[in-house]
């Protein structure tokens, strides 16, 4: 099997890469040797290689940047994935996309399921959506697997932030007004790994059966302030810690250019359900990730 696997070096996409190698032939490229904003090579290079599956993990994610690069958030978020559908379609193939609990508006105090209305509050947001509507539109075997939060141990993200913050600070003041639910990425690498390997070589004909949007993020819903603490209880290495102190703010406290919805916790039994695949806990995959080695901080 021919996977094409775009955003290699990523969070997601460095856990691809390596689920993947098992599962078939892998094109793993990165925005070096692919500019996602020439879309005639995007699709020049799909052609080229016809694979069988497409694993999207590239996206434009600078949120407060995205206010004043909108054109081009919306061109590697919303153009390039309609390209990737519509290029996946022409070669029966089966395409992978990931999307982001930023859809929402925040205004729930309830977990979001596929069935609540996006309203995204800032330009990356919009832009995430808008890279649904292109490859929903498409048709196609296409899945969209919208995801919160998601960390690693090897790049820059809350998890290792808050362990670095740690050994350069006594005390922290981490906002709790923020909820959602924290994702490793090797938990979605695996999952996808799972499927694929379901697909039994034959992809288009399973994930046509499957098509659709999904929430796939850790199980439950925590504040930033919570998870922050809990990541200094799982720190592998808390003689390091400088940290004595971890101190409550609000989002308020911390102006950016881009607003942040406060409550995108997501509902994942749709996912558990319709794939036949349970979702840890998010406090269980962030101890897994942990107790995986020291982070790279």
């Amino acid at each position: 099997m021919k996977i094409l696997l775009l955003g290699k070096n990523g969070q997601i996409g460095w856990e691809l890469q390596r689920t993947m190698t098992p599962l078939g032939i892998v094109t793993a490229l990165d925005y070096k040797e692919l500019n996602l904003e020439d879309f005639d090579d995007v699709r020049e290079t799909i052609r080229a290689i016809r694979p069988q599956i497409i694993l999207n993990a590239s996206a434009y994610t600078a949120v407060d940047k995205a206010e004043n690069e909108p054109e081009k958030a919306f061109a590697i978020n919303a153009t390039v994935p309609g390209i990737l559908a519509q290029e996946a379609r022409s070669l029966s193939a089966a395409l992978i996309h990931f999307s982001t609990d930023y859809v929402f508006d925040g205004a729930k105090t309830t977990p979001y399921t596929e069935k609540d209305i996006p309203n995204p509050l800032n330009v990356y947001g919009q832009s995430k959506l808008a890279g649904e509507h292109a490859i929903e539109v498409t048709g196609g075997a296409n899945l969209v697997f919208r995801t919160a939060w998601v960390y690693s141990t090897r790049r820059d993200n809350f998890v290792t932030k808050v362990l670095q913050w740690s050994r350069n600070n006594e005390a922290l003041r981490i906002v709790e007004d923020q909820i959602s639910s924290p994702t490793w990425a090797r938990y979605l690498a695996e999952v996808i790994a799972v499927l694929v390997a379901r697909a039994e070589g034959d992809a288009y004909n399973y994930f046509m059966k499957k098509s659709g949007i999904y929430h796939l993020a850790g199980k439950g819903g925590v504040s930033r302030f919570y998870l922050a603490q809990e990541i200094l209880r799982l720190d592998p290495c808390k003689d390091e810690q400088l940290a004595t102190i971890i101190q409550s703010a609000h989002t308020s406290e911390f102006p950016t250019p881009a607003m942040r919805p406060l409550f995108t916790a997501l509902n994942c039994t749709h996912f558990e359900t319709a794939l036949n695949l349970e979702i840890p806990p998010w406090d269980e995959s962030l101890r897994l990730a942990l107790d995986d080695g020291v982070p790279r901080i």
